[in-house]
């Protein structure tokens, strides 16, 4: 699917044609193998780029082609199974257009068309830094809802209500993580090469608004790896507490054991049809539950100063 999109400096709504002119925002979500090439003829495009935009593991990074800068950067959103994910967009800087294509739908449409934010498509660079703030904030929003859903399941841990459903869950919130972190950490080198100013034109503005996304992404760095420390950190606590409870259970279970195993050493004695002594007396019953009574006392008193239970 591709759409044109135009809006001056003084236009009040966003238009969308069928055409394109100078000043035009190209966007094209899951284009087709015809509608690729369809691009590729029209705005002479690099094909081997375009592959790489709908490569899902392609990385961030700057390419300069002639008059055409190629910008990849990878944006979050949430998958149809609720789960979170990264794309890659490609950003393709030409000198009458601006041509973004992704493989999935781009949030930052939605953002640009619908929200407040006041642009122009025949402000290029401007819009470009639009579009990467909208990614940056996209990645703050996931990682705050992660750090909330990280905090949930370290709160049941005090109380040590911790399931093997929020283990999986840690599972899958430290994947997210490591893919939103394997995308920002090149996305801030692909910045400090546009603060160079030679692949697109940057006034001072546009270059302040750049060095805060850099900030930014340094910010949700640093968020993500204090997230995966603390999902460690809980992992680690979880397992110590595991293996402490299943101690202290073995610890029971075999003192319960010598607790019962050895006054049954003597039942057991008295019961065979063997002669024992003192096997007629009145007194050797009484006697030899009262010797395994204090047995068991001395074995408790034992274990408590020994701190076994």
């Amino acid at each position: 699917m591709i759409k044109y999109y135009f809006k001056s400096i003084r236009s009040q709504a966003v238009k969308e044609s069928t055409e394109h002119k100078p000043g035009t925002w190209v966007h094209a979500e899951a284009p087709t193998e015809a509608e690729t090439a369809e691009l590729i003829k029209r705005f002479h495009l690099e094909p081997g780029h375009l592959q790489d935009a709908l490569d899902e593991d392609e990385v961030p990074r700057l390419e300069r082609e002639g008059d055409q800068t190629y910008i990849f950067v990878r944006y979050a959103y949430k998958a149809a199974n609720g789960e979170m994910d990264t794309a890659p967009l490609l950003i393709v800087f030409d000198k009458e257009v601006l041509l973004t294509i992704s493989p999935v739908h781009l949030p930052a449409v939605d953002a640009l068309l619908k929200g407040r934010t006041a642009f122009a498509t025949t402000q290029r660079a401007k819009l470009t830094l639009l579009i990467l703030s909208h990614i940056s904030d996209q990645y703050d929003n996931f990682i705050n809802q992660t750090n909330r859903k990280i905090k949930a399941i370290r709160a049941r841990l005090r109380g040590q209500g911790l399931t093997n459903q929020d283990l999986i869950d840690f599972v899958t919130l430290e994947d997210e993580l490591n893919e939103f972190l394997a995308s920002l950490l090149p996305t801030n080198a692909t910045l400090r090469r546009l603060l160079v100013g030679r692949h697109i034109p940057l006034f001072d503005e546009d270059q302040d608004i750049v060095e805060d996304l850099l900030l930014s992404n340094e910010q949700s760095i640093e968020a993500i790896r204090s997230n995966l420390r603390s999902i460690s950190n809980i992992r680690d606590a979880y397992s110590a507490i595991s293996s402490n409870n299943l101690n202290q259970t073995i610890t029971v279970l075999t003192l319960a054991t010598i607790l019962i195993a050895l006054p049954n050493v003597f039942f057991g004695m008295y019961g065979m049809n063997v002669s024992l002594p003192y096997q007629h007396a009145t007194w050797a019953f009484p006697a030899i539950i009262a010797f395994n009574l204090v047995l068991i006392i001395t074995i408790i008193i034992v274990a408590r100063k020994k701190r076994v239970i």
